[in-house]
């Protein structure tokens, strides 16, 4: 494992991403410890928890709510649509 401390990494983090994607093993010093540089796989699956702290049945929970809320929207014709002009969105 490579290992720098921030001072050395700074000024050529880029470099050091690249090293880390390609499989090298890339560490910061930082105190008493190291941190890995390492990619990881990020999936919209966590998304929820990681933003809202809402597990799987929270969501789906969240998401059968706002759907209804849509419909009901709908129904009374009070739904508006986006059509990229910001200033329509107004009252």
């Amino acid at each position: 494992m490579k290992t720098l401390t921030i001072t050395e990494g700074r000024g050529r983090l880029g470099f050091w991403f690249k090293k880390a994607v390609a499989g090298e093993d890339i560490g910061f010093v930082f105190g008493d410890k190291i941190i890995a540089l390492r990619p990881v796989e990020v999936y919209s699956g966590d998304y929820a928890l990681q933003e809202y702290g809402l597990n799987k049945k929270e969501m789906a929970k969240a998401a059968r709510r706002i759907k209804k809320s849509i419909a009901e929207e709908r129904k009374r014709g009070t739904l508006k649509t986006f059509t990229g002009d910001i200033s329509a969105l107004r009252d």
